[in-house]
Protein backbone atom coordinates (compact mmCIF):
# COMPACT_ATOMS: atom_id res chain seq x y z
CA UNK A 1 0.00 0.00 0.00
CA UNK A 2 1.27 3.81 -0.88
CA UNK A 3 1.99 6.59 1.14
CA UNK A 4 -0.80 8.13 -0.66
CA UNK A 5 -4.03 5.22 0.01
CA UNK A 6 -2.79 5.37 4.02
CA UNK A 7 -3.13 9.04 4.10
CA UNK A 8 -6.64 9.11 2.35
CA UNK A 9 -7.53 6.04 4.01
CA UNK A 10 -7.54 7.15 7.22
CA UNK A 11 -8.53 10.86 6.91
CA UNK A 12 -11.73 9.06 5.19
CA UNK A 13 -12.69 6.87 8.04
CA UNK A 14 -11.90 10.16 10.16
CA UNK A 15 -13.88 12.31 8.35
CA UNK A 16 -16.77 9.95 8.12
CA UNK A 17 -16.84 9.37 12.05
CA UNK A 18 -16.92 12.79 12.34
CA UNK A 19 -20.09 13.20 10.22
CA UNK A 20 -21.55 10.67 12.21
CA UNK A 21 -20.73 12.29 15.45
CA UNK A 22 -21.39 15.64 14.62
CA UNK A 23 -25.15 14.22 13.92
CA UNK A 24 -25.41 12.74 17.01
CA UNK A 25 -23.94 15.62 19.33
CA UNK A 26 -25.29 18.73 17.89
CA UNK A 27 -29.10 17.19 17.37
CA UNK A 28 -30.34 17.93 20.82
CA UNK A 29 -28.77 21.49 21.34
CA UNK A 30 -30.40 22.53 17.96
CA UNK A 31 -34.09 20.33 18.79
CA UNK A 32 -33.90 22.48 22.34
CA UNK A 33 -33.14 25.66 20.11
CA UNK A 34 -36.10 24.86 17.75
CA UNK A 35 -34.18 24.08 14.92
CA UNK A 36 -33.95 20.51 13.02
CA UNK A 37 -32.17 18.26 14.97
CA UNK A 38 -30.43 17.37 11.61
CA UNK A 39 -29.59 20.88 10.79
CA UNK A 40 -26.04 20.83 12.33
CA UNK A 41 -25.26 17.85 11.02
CA UNK A 42 -26.65 18.72 6.96
CA UNK A 43 -24.53 22.18 7.42
CA UNK A 44 -21.74 20.03 8.82
CA UNK A 45 -22.06 17.53 5.50
CA UNK A 46 -22.01 20.84 3.37
CA UNK A 47 -18.63 21.49 4.48
CA UNK A 48 -17.56 18.52 4.28
CA UNK A 49 -18.22 18.60 0.79
CA UNK A 50 -16.34 21.83 0.18
CA UNK A 51 -13.39 20.42 1.76
CA UNK A 52 -13.18 17.43 -0.67
CA UNK A 53 -13.12 19.59 -3.37
CA UNK A 54 -10.56 21.50 -2.08
CA UNK A 55 -8.82 18.45 -0.75
CA UNK A 56 -8.88 17.55 -4.70
CA UNK A 57 -7.55 21.41 -6.07
CA UNK A 58 -4.63 20.66 -3.73
CA UNK A 59 -4.08 17.09 -4.71
CA UNK A 60 -3.02 18.60 -8.41
CA UNK A 61 -0.90 21.74 -7.29
CA UNK A 62 2.59 21.33 -8.55
CA UNK A 63 5.31 21.67 -5.88
CA UNK A 64 6.84 24.69 -7.67
CA UNK A 65 3.88 26.40 -7.96
CA UNK A 66 3.10 26.07 -3.75
CA UNK A 67 6.41 27.49 -3.20
CA UNK A 68 6.66 30.43 -5.49
CA UNK A 69 3.08 31.69 -4.39
CA UNK A 70 4.16 30.77 -0.90
CA UNK A 71 5.63 34.31 0.11
CA UNK A 72 2.33 35.78 -0.80
CA UNK A 73 0.13 33.67 1.38
CA UNK A 74 2.17 34.89 4.17
CA UNK A 75 1.68 38.28 3.38
CA UNK A 76 -2.36 37.81 2.58
CA UNK A 77 -2.55 35.69 5.86
CA UNK A 78 -1.15 38.68 8.00
CA UNK A 79 -3.53 41.03 6.75
CA UNK A 80 -6.22 39.02 7.71
CA UNK A 81 -5.24 38.64 11.28
CA UNK A 82 -5.02 42.65 11.33
CA UNK A 83 -8.44 42.85 9.59
CA UNK A 84 -9.50 40.58 12.01
CA UNK A 85 -8.67 42.93 14.96
CA UNK A 86 -10.39 45.83 13.76
CA UNK A 87 -14.55 46.47 14.93
CA UNK A 88 -17.13 45.61 12.59
CA UNK A 89 -14.79 43.35 10.54
CA UNK A 90 -13.92 41.25 13.00
CA UNK A 91 -16.59 39.24 14.78
CA UNK A 92 -16.52 38.77 18.50
CA UNK A 93 -17.88 35.41 20.23
CA UNK A 94 -17.37 34.22 22.93
CA UNK A 95 -14.90 37.10 24.28
CA UNK A 96 -12.90 36.42 21.24
CA UNK A 97 -12.21 38.60 17.87
CA UNK A 98 -10.95 35.34 15.86
CA UNK A 99 -13.77 35.34 12.72
CA UNK A 100 -14.66 37.44 9.83
CA UNK A 101 -18.17 36.96 9.11
CA UNK A 102 -18.45 36.14 5.06
CA UNK A 103 -22.46 36.28 4.82
CA UNK A 104 -22.87 32.97 4.29
CA UNK A 105 -20.45 31.52 7.49
CA UNK A 106 -17.63 32.83 9.39
CA UNK A 107 -13.96 32.50 8.56
CA UNK A 108 -11.38 32.20 10.98
CA UNK A 109 -7.81 33.83 9.51
CA UNK A 110 -5.38 31.69 12.55
CA UNK A 111 -6.71 28.18 11.14
CA UNK A 112 -5.33 29.14 7.07
CA UNK A 113 -2.18 30.76 9.22
CA UNK A 114 -0.81 27.70 10.14
CA UNK A 115 -0.80 26.05 6.74
CA UNK A 116 0.52 29.08 5.17
CA UNK A 117 3.03 29.05 8.12
CA UNK A 118 4.25 25.46 7.21
CA UNK A 119 4.17 26.11 3.79
CA UNK A 120 6.73 29.06 3.62
CA UNK A 121 8.64 28.00 6.28
CA UNK A 122 9.64 24.79 4.25
CA UNK A 123 9.87 26.79 1.63
CA UNK A 124 12.58 29.56 3.86
CA UNK A 125 14.39 26.22 5.42
CA UNK A 126 14.63 24.72 2.02
CA UNK A 127 16.41 27.32 0.25
CA UNK A 128 18.60 28.23 3.51
CA UNK A 129 20.38 24.79 4.66
CA UNK A 130 23.54 26.02 4.23
CA UNK A 131 22.99 28.08 7.40
CA UNK A 132 22.05 24.51 9.18
CA UNK A 133 24.47 24.63 11.93
CA UNK A 134 24.19 28.17 12.61
CA UNK A 135 21.73 30.52 14.21
CA UNK A 136 20.89 32.06 11.17
CA UNK A 137 18.85 29.14 10.32
CA UNK A 138 16.00 30.92 12.73
CA UNK A 139 15.83 33.72 10.34
CA UNK A 140 13.14 34.62 9.35
CA UNK A 141 11.17 31.83 10.53
CA UNK A 142 11.37 32.57 13.97
CA UNK A 143 10.28 36.69 13.79
CA UNK A 144 7.72 35.92 11.64
CA UNK A 145 6.67 33.06 13.97
CA UNK A 146 6.47 35.48 16.59
CA UNK A 147 4.73 38.07 14.78
CA UNK A 148 2.21 35.79 14.02
CA UNK A 149 1.78 34.55 17.36
CA UNK A 150 1.41 38.20 18.77
CA UNK A 151 -1.38 38.98 16.42
CA UNK A 152 -3.50 35.64 17.39
CA UNK A 153 -2.98 36.68 21.10
CA UNK A 154 -4.57 40.06 20.11
CA UNK A 155 -7.66 38.11 19.25
CA UNK A 156 -6.85 36.35 22.09
CA UNK A 157 -6.31 32.50 20.38
CA UNK A 158 -4.41 30.63 22.89
CA UNK A 159 -5.01 27.22 20.98
CA UNK A 160 -4.03 28.80 18.23
CA UNK A 161 -0.87 30.11 19.15
CA UNK A 162 0.17 26.34 20.78
CA UNK A 163 -0.95 24.87 17.25
CA UNK A 164 1.52 27.40 15.17
CA UNK A 165 4.21 26.01 18.24
CA UNK A 166 3.72 22.65 16.53
CA UNK A 167 4.48 24.02 13.07
CA UNK A 168 7.43 25.67 14.16
CA UNK A 169 8.89 23.07 15.95
CA UNK A 170 7.54 20.40 13.28
CA UNK A 171 9.57 22.71 10.65
CA UNK A 172 13.17 23.22 13.04
CA UNK A 173 12.90 19.67 13.63
CA UNK A 174 13.15 18.22 10.29
CA UNK A 175 15.73 21.35 9.62
CA UNK A 176 18.09 19.09 11.86
CA UNK A 177 18.29 22.27 14.29
CA UNK A 178 21.00 21.94 16.42
CA UNK A 179 19.19 20.80 20.06
CA UNK A 180 21.19 23.95 21.88
CA UNK A 181 19.04 26.17 19.55
CA UNK A 182 15.98 24.07 19.66
CA UNK A 183 16.19 24.35 23.36
CA UNK A 184 16.09 28.38 22.86
CA UNK A 185 13.78 28.32 20.29
CA UNK A 186 11.06 26.19 23.32
CA UNK A 187 12.16 28.46 25.89
CA UNK A 188 10.57 31.14 23.86
CA UNK A 189 7.69 29.47 23.56
CA UNK A 190 7.44 28.88 27.37
CA UNK A 191 7.82 32.18 27.72
CA UNK A 192 5.40 33.46 25.49
CA UNK A 193 3.19 31.36 27.30
CA UNK A 194 3.79 32.59 30.91
CA UNK A 195 3.12 35.98 29.67
CA UNK A 196 -0.16 35.16 27.71
CA UNK A 197 -1.08 33.22 31.17
CA UNK A 198 0.04 36.11 33.82
CA UNK A 199 -1.89 38.94 32.03
CA UNK A 200 -5.09 36.60 30.97
CA UNK A 201 -7.21 35.66 33.89
CA UNK A 202 -9.43 33.38 31.72
CA UNK A 203 -6.54 31.14 31.11
CA UNK A 204 -4.85 31.29 34.42
CA UNK A 205 -8.32 29.75 35.63
CA UNK A 206 -7.95 27.18 32.92
CA UNK A 207 -4.38 26.22 34.05
CA UNK A 208 -5.55 25.49 37.65
CA UNK A 209 -8.49 24.26 36.72
CA UNK A 210 -6.30 21.59 34.69
CA UNK A 211 -4.30 20.72 38.10
CA UNK A 212 -7.60 20.11 40.10
CA UNK A 213 -10.67 20.54 38.07
CA UNK A 214 -12.87 19.56 41.22
CA UNK A 215 -11.78 22.36 42.98
CA UNK A 216 -14.16 24.90 41.21
CA UNK A 217 -16.79 21.96 39.90
CA UNK A 218 -18.91 24.96 38.74
CA UNK A 219 -17.08 27.42 37.31
CA UNK A 220 -13.48 26.48 36.02
CA UNK A 221 -13.40 22.64 36.19
CA UNK A 222 -17.48 22.10 35.36
CA UNK A 223 -16.11 21.49 31.37
CA UNK A 224 -13.71 18.88 32.58
CA UNK A 225 -15.22 17.36 34.95
CA UNK A 226 -18.36 16.50 32.29
CA UNK A 227 -15.90 15.57 29.89
CA UNK A 228 -14.85 12.97 32.22
CA UNK A 229 -18.12 11.57 33.37
CA UNK A 230 -19.16 10.91 30.35
CA UNK A 231 -15.99 8.85 29.23
CA UNK A 232 -16.58 7.22 32.21
CA UNK A 233 -20.05 6.14 31.42
CA UNK A 234 -18.90 4.88 28.29
CA UNK A 235 -17.10 1.97 29.37
CA UNK A 236 -15.56 -0.35 27.20
CA UNK A 237 -18.32 -0.71 24.65
CA UNK A 238 -20.35 2.41 24.85
CA UNK A 239 -24.10 3.19 25.66
CA UNK A 240 -25.10 3.07 21.96
CA UNK A 241 -24.99 5.49 18.82
CA UNK A 242 -27.06 8.62 20.09
CA UNK A 243 -27.77 7.57 23.49
CA UNK A 244 -25.31 10.00 25.00
CA UNK A 245 -26.91 11.96 28.23
CA UNK A 246 -24.17 14.57 28.24
CA UNK A 247 -25.65 16.05 25.04
CA UNK A 248 -28.43 17.43 26.55
CA UNK A 249 -26.73 20.43 27.28
CA UNK A 250 -24.96 19.44 30.40
CA UNK A 251 -21.64 19.05 28.71
CA UNK A 252 -20.66 22.65 26.91
CA UNK A 253 -19.23 22.43 22.62
CA UNK A 254 -20.03 18.76 22.82
CA UNK A 255 -19.98 19.06 18.98
CA UNK A 256 -16.59 20.86 18.64
CA UNK A 257 -14.17 20.83 21.48
CA UNK A 258 -15.49 17.98 23.50
CA UNK A 259 -16.36 15.68 20.62
CA UNK A 260 -14.02 12.99 21.74
CA UNK A 261 -15.71 12.76 25.48
CA UNK A 262 -19.35 11.85 23.32
CA UNK A 263 -17.27 9.48 21.10
CA UNK A 264 -16.22 7.66 24.40
CA UNK A 265 -19.34 7.87 25.92
CA UNK A 266 -21.08 6.45 23.10
CA UNK A 267 -18.81 3.78 21.31
CA UNK A 268 -16.79 3.51 24.40
CA UNK A 269 -13.41 2.78 24.76
CA UNK A 270 -13.14 0.26 21.55
CA UNK A 271 -14.56 3.70 19.63
CA UNK A 272 -11.72 6.11 21.14
CA UNK A 273 -8.88 3.49 20.66
CA UNK A 274 -10.36 2.92 16.93
CA UNK A 275 -9.75 7.03 16.95
CA UNK A 276 -6.79 7.05 18.49
CA UNK A 277 -5.35 4.42 15.65
CA UNK A 278 -6.14 6.20 13.14
CA UNK A 279 -4.19 9.29 13.88
CA UNK A 280 -1.72 6.78 14.20
CA UNK A 281 -1.90 5.35 10.81
CA UNK A 282 -1.74 9.48 9.59
CA UNK A 283 1.38 10.21 11.58
CA UNK A 284 3.27 7.02 9.88
CA UNK A 285 2.26 8.07 6.81
CA UNK A 286 3.27 11.15 6.82
CA UNK A 287 6.99 10.70 8.36
CA UNK A 288 6.86 8.04 6.00
CA UNK A 289 6.28 10.27 3.15
CA UNK A 290 9.04 12.93 4.64
CA UNK A 291 11.37 9.75 4.73
CA UNK A 292 11.00 8.45 1.23
CA UNK A 293 10.91 11.74 -0.47
CA UNK A 294 13.61 13.61 -3.02
CA UNK A 295 12.63 17.12 -2.18
CA UNK A 296 13.77 19.00 0.48
CA UNK A 297 10.60 21.31 0.63
CA UNK A 298 8.31 18.40 0.51
CA UNK A 299 10.10 16.64 3.25
CA UNK A 300 10.05 19.82 5.33
CA UNK A 301 6.15 20.56 4.57
CA UNK A 302 5.32 17.06 5.81
CA UNK A 303 6.85 16.80 9.15
CA UNK A 304 5.51 20.05 10.08
CA UNK A 305 1.99 19.27 8.57
CA UNK A 306 2.18 16.19 10.36
CA UNK A 307 3.42 17.33 13.19
CA UNK A 308 0.75 20.02 13.38
CA UNK A 309 -2.26 17.54 12.57
CA UNK A 310 -1.44 15.12 14.95
CA UNK A 311 -0.28 17.18 18.24
CA UNK A 312 -4.06 18.96 18.01
CA UNK A 313 -5.19 15.55 17.63
CA UNK A 314 -2.93 14.70 21.23
CA UNK A 315 -3.75 18.14 22.71
CA UNK A 316 -7.85 17.85 22.44
CA UNK A 317 -7.75 13.84 23.35
CA UNK A 318 -4.96 14.93 26.45
CA UNK A 319 -7.67 18.00 27.91
CA UNK A 320 -10.71 16.06 27.22
CA UNK A 321 -9.29 12.88 29.58
CA UNK A 322 -7.63 15.38 31.84
CA UNK A 323 -4.14 15.61 31.43
CA UNK A 324 -3.11 18.33 29.59
CA UNK A 325 -5.11 22.03 30.22
CA UNK A 326 -7.61 23.24 27.98
CA UNK A 327 -6.81 25.11 25.04
CA UNK A 328 -9.85 25.00 23.00
CA UNK A 329 -8.24 23.13 19.52
CA UNK A 330 -10.74 21.34 17.76
CA UNK A 331 -10.26 17.52 16.82
CA UNK A 332 -8.85 17.44 13.38
CA UNK A 333 -11.46 16.19 10.95
CA UNK A 334 -13.64 15.26 13.77
CA UNK A 335 -15.11 18.29 15.34
CA UNK A 336 -18.07 20.73 14.24
CA UNK A 337 -16.63 23.84 12.18
CA UNK A 338 -16.74 24.84 8.80
CA UNK A 339 -13.33 26.68 8.38
CA UNK A 340 -11.05 23.91 10.09
CA UNK A 341 -12.70 21.03 8.24
CA UNK A 342 -12.01 22.96 4.44
CA UNK A 343 -8.37 23.54 5.59
CA UNK A 344 -7.92 20.18 7.22
CA UNK A 345 -8.74 18.59 3.66
CA UNK A 346 -6.84 21.06 1.90
CA UNK A 347 -3.81 19.50 4.34
CA UNK A 348 -5.17 16.11 3.95
CA UNK A 349 -4.94 16.75 -0.40
CA UNK A 350 -1.34 18.31 -0.15
CA UNK A 351 0.14 15.11 1.72
CA UNK A 352 -1.46 13.16 -0.99
CA UNK A 353 0.32 15.38 -3.38
CA UNK A 354 3.73 15.09 -1.81
CA UNK A 355 3.14 11.16 -1.29
CA UNK A 356 3.01 11.16 -5.02
CA UNK A 357 6.91 13.25 -5.10
CA UNK A 358 8.41 9.29 -4.02
CA UNK A 359 11.13 8.37 -6.39
CA UNK A 360 9.19 5.15 -6.53
CA UNK A 361 5.47 6.51 -6.77
CA UNK A 362 6.92 8.58 -9.79
CA UNK A 363 8.24 5.74 -11.60
CA UNK A 364 4.95 3.83 -10.55
CA UNK A 365 2.62 6.46 -12.13
CA UNK A 366 4.33 7.51 -15.09
CA UNK A 367 4.61 3.53 -15.72
CA UNK A 368 0.85 2.52 -15.13
CA UNK A 369 -1.78 2.84 -17.42
CA UNK A 370 -4.56 4.79 -15.68
CA UNK A 371 -8.01 5.35 -16.74
CA UNK A 372 -9.47 8.69 -17.08
CA UNK A 373 -10.52 9.22 -13.83
CA UNK A 374 -7.05 8.59 -12.27
CA UNK A 375 -5.40 10.87 -14.40
CA UNK A 376 -7.74 13.71 -13.64
CA UNK A 377 -7.78 13.18 -10.18
CA UNK A 378 -4.11 12.65 -9.18
CA UNK A 379 -1.76 13.24 -12.45
CA UNK A 380 1.87 12.06 -12.00
CA UNK A 381 4.45 14.36 -11.53
CA UNK A 382 7.36 15.24 -14.09
CA UNK A 383 9.53 14.09 -11.42
CA UNK A 384 10.49 13.33 -8.05
CA UNK A 385 12.05 16.85 -7.50
CA UNK A 386 10.87 19.73 -8.99
CA UNK A 387 13.50 23.04 -9.33
CA UNK A 388 12.94 26.04 -8.03
CA UNK A 389 14.95 28.64 -9.60
CA UNK A 390 16.65 30.78 -6.72
CA UNK A 391 17.48 34.04 -6.28
CA UNK A 392 20.93 34.66 -7.78
CA UNK A 393 23.81 35.19 -5.16
CA UNK A 394 26.27 38.00 -5.81
CA UNK A 395 29.52 35.53 -6.32
CA UNK A 396 26.96 34.21 -8.89
CA UNK A 397 26.77 37.21 -11.01
CA UNK A 398 29.20 38.64 -13.93
CA UNK A 399 30.81 41.20 -13.07
CA UNK A 400 31.55 42.41 -16.68
CA UNK A 401 30.35 42.16 -19.79
CA UNK A 402 32.19 40.14 -22.20
CA UNK A 403 33.06 40.60 -25.81
CA UNK A 404 32.29 37.44 -27.11
CA UNK A 405 29.70 34.67 -25.33
CA UNK A 406 30.00 30.95 -25.64
CA UNK A 407 31.44 27.70 -23.15
CA UNK A 408 30.17 25.48 -21.10
CA UNK A 409 26.91 24.97 -19.64
CA UNK A 410 27.38 25.62 -15.46
CA UNK A 411 24.82 24.68 -12.74
CA UNK A 412 24.72 27.23 -9.62
CA UNK A 413 25.66 25.15 -6.38
CA UNK A 414 22.31 26.44 -4.90
CA UNK A 415 20.46 23.84 -7.36
CA UNK A 416 19.16 26.52 -9.75
CA UNK A 417 18.58 26.26 -13.29
CA UNK A 418 22.04 25.73 -15.31
CA UNK A 419 23.24 28.84 -17.20
CA UNK A 420 25.60 29.59 -20.21
CA UNK A 421 29.44 30.22 -18.85
CA UNK A 422 30.79 33.47 -20.75
CA UNK A 423 34.44 33.56 -21.34
CA UNK A 424 36.29 36.20 -22.89
CA UNK A 425 37.98 35.44 -25.88
CA UNK A 426 42.20 36.88 -25.74
CA UNK A 427 42.78 39.09 -27.84
CA UNK A 428 46.77 39.46 -28.78
CA UNK A 429 47.96 42.56 -27.09
CA UNK A 430 48.84 46.18 -27.75
CA UNK A 431 52.42 46.41 -28.34
CA UNK A 432 53.86 49.45 -26.13
CA UNK A 433 55.36 52.83 -27.23
CA UNK A 434 59.72 52.27 -26.06
CA UNK A 435 60.44 54.74 -23.75
CA UNK A 436 62.78 58.21 -24.91
CA UNK A 437 65.58 56.33 -23.88
CA UNK A 438 65.79 53.13 -25.84
CA UNK A 439 64.70 55.31 -29.29
CA UNK A 440 67.73 54.93 -31.79
CA UNK A 441 69.38 57.79 -31.95
CA UNK A 442 70.04 57.93 -35.94
CA UNK A 443 66.56 59.88 -37.70
CA UNK A 444 65.97 59.12 -41.20
CA UNK A 445 67.19 62.46 -42.97
CA UNK A 446 64.61 65.53 -44.08
CA UNK A 447 63.40 65.30 -47.67
CA UNK A 448 63.99 68.75 -49.48
CA UNK A 449 60.89 70.97 -50.13
CA UNK A 450 61.48 70.88 -54.27
CA UNK A 451 61.64 67.16 -53.62
CA UNK A 452 58.69 66.91 -52.24
CA UNK A 453 56.08 65.47 -54.91
CA UNK A 454 52.77 67.55 -55.28
CA UNK A 455 49.60 67.36 -53.56
CA UNK A 456 48.21 64.97 -56.08
CA UNK A 457 49.94 63.87 -59.53
CA UNK A 458 48.71 64.69 -62.87
CA UNK A 459 46.87 67.66 -62.24
CA UNK A 460 47.59 70.94 -64.24
CA UNK A 461 49.32 73.80 -62.32
CA UNK A 462 47.47 76.56 -61.20
CA UNK A 463 44.11 74.49 -61.34
CA UNK A 464 41.48 74.30 -58.56
CA UNK A 465 42.73 72.23 -55.58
Amino acid sequence: MTSCHLVLGAAGLLLLIGLVMVFSASSIEAALADQPAWAPGVQQLVWAALGLSAMLVTMRLPIGLIRRWAPIGLVVVAALLLLVLVPGIGVRLNGARQWIDLGVTLFQPSELAKIVFALWGAHVLALRERYLTTSSLLVPVLPVFGILSLLIIAEPDFGGVVSLGLVLAGLLWAGGMPLRWFGAAIGGGAGLLAIVVTFSAERRDRLTSFMDPFADPTDSGFQAIRGMYALASGGLWGVGLGNSAMKWNILPEAESDYIFAIIGEELGFLGCLVVVTLYGVLAYAGFRIARRAADRFVQLACVAITVWLVGQATMNMGYVVGLLPVTGVTLPLISAGGTSLILTLAVVGLLARFACTEPAAVEALRSRDRGRIARLLLPAPSSAVEQVRPRRRPEDREVGRPALTGGRTVVSARGGAPRRAERQVERPARPQRPARAERPAERAPRVAPAERPGPRQGRRPGGPR
